[in-house]
């Protein structure tokens, strides 16, 4: 196997302890979701302190929409820099660099593509949703926004994450941290001061965006050279294509999956009135803060496992999935004894609002789902390491079973059980996700024939 020199900020995690490589590198993706969700988050706390529940809720009403098309892109990204982190775990620096090159190519088509698509089905789909007729002209402004400029936000993501694919995950931190500031500063300016009301909001969070990519790039271009394409690596290789392609694909399927399930369930909670949207707004961003940790996790699984299948080694994956399992248990014991006695502050002080059904609703939401966490503690890592080993098909299964589960719980029990099924919908869910992506993990014959691997090195320090 052919080894690339670690640079600064590197984490290597090819050799050595595994548990402590997984952490130093999950830590700066932790923080850099908690930075990444102060974009929508500082939305919600300013619109809400400013412009009132009606226009909360807008913001809220718009998020699904966004979450499907944005996702979508996302997935996309994400899929492409897995096929990065095999190359680089490989040693093959001249298929890295043609996956980087393909990687631009096939993000600009699908930018493209979306930017399109989104101009002519967003305000018919907001209404689909059942988006109150008060709310949505805000809801269509700030989504529009958003979207016209998806591009910005698919290039942040995809140098972000190509960063990470070699192991990198501090850089793209630092610059978050710049632009959500910028965001923050830009919000309280062209909502307050501008009266740009929730557009506002979005034109903030793209052009702090934009200041992500630049710095990105900047660094890219001086620091992390084995991430530049030449003009010879951008000759199409049909079979690099159609491997990328299908990767990327087979996540942007599954986001988008899961987003329209997120859709589907947004129309049940929409037909319940604005004020309950307003509370679930405050509730869900809140909840977004408390899955940082386990998304860091996840993330980190997919680079580790996508760099040790690319090297072969198959048990150092076994040993990396158990421990996020084990990380992820603790985590969910220290968030369910925080978020239990302070929920009910949280979503008041998010939301700004004094009204009982807004802040009762929200904070029962988060007593219920923090203790479920540790079922998206097994979920994830499942997921996002049998996507990394190159499995395209299982992971998007589990996602086929939210669409449906959450088209039941709107179709049969949010009419009948109100707010009380929304809360429940997603755990229950996650419990059968659960069921189907242990067995496809633990069953891949890859990964099983990691186990005498495992039990070789099992001297070795974790």
């Amino acid at each position: 196997m052919k080894t690339i020199t670690q640079k600064k900020f590197e984490v290597d995690l090819l050799h050595g302890p595994i548990l402590k490589a997984m952490i130093v590198f999950a830590v700066p993706l932790f923080f850099s979701g908690v930075f990444q969700q102060l974009y929508n988050t500082m939305d919600t706390v300013i619109i809400g302190h400013t412009l009132g529940d009606e226009a909360l809720a807008a913001m809220g009403a718009a998020g699904a929409v966004y979450d499907l098309l944005v996702g979508f892109a996302l997935g996309i990204g994400n899929g492409l820099a897995i096929v990065t982190a095999r190359s680089f775990g490989s040693g093959d620096t001249d298929y890295l660099k043609r996956s980087v090159a393909a990687s631009i190519v096939i993000g600009v088509g699908i930018t493209a593509v979306i930017t399109v698509a989104a101009r002519l089905i967003l305000y018919p789909f907001l209404e689909v949703l059942n988006t109150p007729a008060q709310i949505i002209d805000g809801a269509y402004a700030y989504i529009s926004t958003i979207t016209l400029f998806i591009g910005v936000m698919f290039a942040y993501n995809l140098c972000a994450g190509l960063l990470r694919a070699i192991g990198n995950s501090m850089m793209p931190l630092f610059f978050l941290i710049l632009s959500s500031l910028l965001n923050i500063v830009l919000d309280l300016f062209l909502i307050t001061q501008l009266a740009m009301g929730v557009q506002g909001a979005a034109v903030a969070t793209v052009i702090a965006q934009g200041v992500s990519v630049l710095a990105c790039l900047v660094y890219i271009g001086k620091k992390a050279d084995i991430l530049i394409p030449k003009r010879k690596h951008f000759v199409r290789d049909q079979e690099l294509y159609r491997e990328m392609l299908a990767q990327g694909f087979s996540m942007a399927v599954m986001s988008s999956i899961v987003h329209a399930g997120s859709a589907i369930l947004q129309s049940g909670i929409n037909s319940l009135g604005y004020l309950v949207i307003a509370g679930h707004v405050a509730a869900r961003k809140l909840f977004m803060f408390l899955m940082m940790p386990y998304m860091a996790i996840s993330q980190t699984v997919s680079t580790f496992v996508a760099q040790n299948y690319g090297a072969g080694q198959m048990g150092r994956i076994r040993k990396a999935v158990k421990h996020s399992y084990l990380c992820g248990a603790v985590l969910t014991v220290f968030i369910t004894l925080f978020t239990m006695p302070l929920a009910p502050l949280m979503v008041r002080l998010l939301s700004g609002s004094s009204e009982a059904v807004v802040i009762e609703n929200g904070a029962l939401y988060l007593q219920v789902v923090a203790p479920c966490l540790m079922i998206l503690a097994l979920l994830n890592p499942s997921r996002f390491a049998l996507q990394s080993i190159g499995n395209k098909i299982l992971p998007i299964v589990s996602s086929v079973i939210e669409l449906i589960g959450k088209y039941l719980f709107v179709a049969f029990l949010i009419p009948r059980f109100q707010y009380m099924a929304v809360i429940f919908c997603e755990p229950v869910i996650w419990f059968f996700m659960d069921l189907e992506l242990l067995w496809a993990f633990w069953r891949n014959p890859q990964v099983c024939a990691g186990k005498l691997e495992e039990r070789e090195s099992a001297g070795e320090k974790n």
